[in-house]
């Protein structure tokens, strides 16, 4: 790759990272308000708190679902149109939920989580766009840094309430749509953004200097000497080429067929030690985490109101959703502010052992939280190591995928971990109730533990068994 394009090509995954970085933070401004005011919206158009968890359910089952069809638009057309789709699919959503408030239709409602989903499907995706043209020195810098401009989005959504409803009493609407006006709007500038900025596509180009023989229509090129000087040249006009390449089906031997993609990938991830390693690593760490973080705001609300008093809640609440709150957001800290950091230790530690140490610290997370369930200090501290450890696990883990399967198979394995995370999450979600109904808060993270230890186990077997090979090499 540097030998053909040099320092173009390291300027385009410069300008490739730090707008998808913004885009990022345009669009996660949804997801965040979402997750912060769709339970209460769930409840008020259904009229039951039974329906209180339908729309993080909903948002987490259409990332599930949306997440291979998005990797094979991208694998078809490239990242740009994969990103712009999902966007799009969390736009409609967006208004959709504008809609359902107008309305009062909780159908409508449920629709809109699934459009918000969708987007976050694209969101994850967008941290592999960041490594299609980086060099195996930097790709877990370079996708840490996408993952981390999530944290704006991720802070700002819950934040939107007070000036959403002013922005909803000014439309005439009511004041409850208006975070998601403003999460509307975001999601605009993120589209613009990725539609009109993202030019050369990261994937389409990088396919392009990894068939250095392969010309128009298949043909090979001439080796001539000013080969190096043609691509430079050319280097402004990869973009329209790339795209009239992906339209034309230049280059289809690079990609899967169509058919079938569900099994090419998993086929891939099986072929490949490390791969297998890598989705292990991130499906893991992202069920641990979503089944211990849903239920510790049930948890402390308990711990604070007195668990079994029938009149102590209505004196306390006010302190319960403050303690949540603020535990809840020291936990999105310590999965996202500290991602740049997780990508620097992939990059200079190495991606197994990072995967070890963001599983020891997943296990350290819920050890605290397990073994101080009574006190909200411990239930907090470990909450933010349970971030921390995700954050290194899904980092290092998703920097291993992307460079352990062929490039061939590769946005489609993506596709398919993104697939199996967001099912992970939910499975991890909906389980974790009944565990918690079944062997309370503690027996919750200990089976969390047992997950994150099994994990840790197989990456210190990879490790051992990677440096037999090297040693007998």
């Amino acid at each position: 790759m540097a030998t053909m394009a040099g320092h173009e090509v390291v300027r385009v995954q410069r300008r490739t990272v730090a707008l998808l970085a913004a885009a990022q933070v345009f669009g996660g401004i949804g997801t965040g308000a979402t997750v912060s005011i769709g339970s209460i919206l769930a409840v008020e158009l259904s009229g039951s708190s039974a329906w209180a968890g339908a729309v993080a359910t909903v948002m987490t089952l259409g990332a599930a679902v949306t997440a291979l069809p998005l990797a094979a638009l991208a694998d078809r057309r490239g990242r740009r149109a994969g990103q712009v789709a999902g966007m799009l699919a969390a736009l409609a959503g967006a208004l959709l939920m504008v809609l359902s408030v107008v309305t009062g239709a909780f159908v409508l409602l449920m629709l809109g989580a699934a459009g918000i989903g969708a987007g976050t499907a694209a969101n994850l995706q967008a941290r592999f766009a960041a490594v299609d043209l980086a060099d195996s020195g930097h790709r877990g810098r370079a996708l840490a840094t996408v993952v981390w401009a999530v944290t704006i989005g991720a802070v700002a959504g819950p934040n939107l309430i007070q000036p959403g409803a002013a922005v909803g009493l000014a439309l005439g609407l009511p004041p409850v749509a208006g975070p998601f006006v403003i999460s509307s709007a975001g999601l605009v500038v993120a589209i613009i953004l990725v539609f009109a900025g993202l030019r050369p596509d990261p994937l389409l180009l990088a396919r392009e200097l990894a068939a250095p023989t392969a010309g128009p229509g298949g043909r090979p090129r001439p080796h001539a000497a000013g080969q190096e000087a043609a691509a430079h040249r050319d280097m402004a006009a990869h973009s329209a080429g790339a795209d009239r390449a992906a339209r034309a089906g230049i280059g289809t031997h690079l990609r899967p067929k169509p058919a079938g993609r569900l099994t090419t990938g998993l086929r891939a991830i099986r072929g490949s030690r490390m791969a297998l390693l890598a989705v292990t690593a991130v499906v893991g760490a992202h069920a641990v985490m979503v089944g211990v973080m849903s239920m510790t705001p049930l948890h402390l609300q308990h711990l604070v109101e007195g668990a079994g008093m029938p009149h102590a809640g209505h004196a306390s609440d006010g302190a319960a959703l403050v303690i949540i709150g603020f535990t809840i957001s020291l936990h999105i800290a310590g999965m996202f502010a500290l991602s740049p950091v997780m990508g620097w230790l992939t990059d200079s530690a190495g991606r197994t052992e990072t995967i070890m140490l963001g599983c020891a610290t997943l296990m350290a997370g819920v050890a605290v939280a397990g073994f101080g369930q009574d006190s909200t200090a411990a239930v907090a501290a470990g909450l933010v190591l349970l971030g921390l450890g995700w954050s290194a696990s899904t980092v290092a883990g998703s920097t291993l995928l992307a460079e352990s399967v062929g490039q061939d198979a590769r946005v489609v394995v993506q596709g398919v971990s993104d697939m199996l995370m967001g099912a992970a999450g939910a499975v991890g979600g909906a389980a974790s109730g009944l565990v918690l109904s079944g062997a309370g808060y503690f027996g919750l993270n200990m089976l969390a533990g047992a997950v994150a230890a099994c994990v840790l186990a197989a990456a210190a077997m990879a490790r051992v068994s990677a440096h037999r090979q090297s040693a007998a090499a």
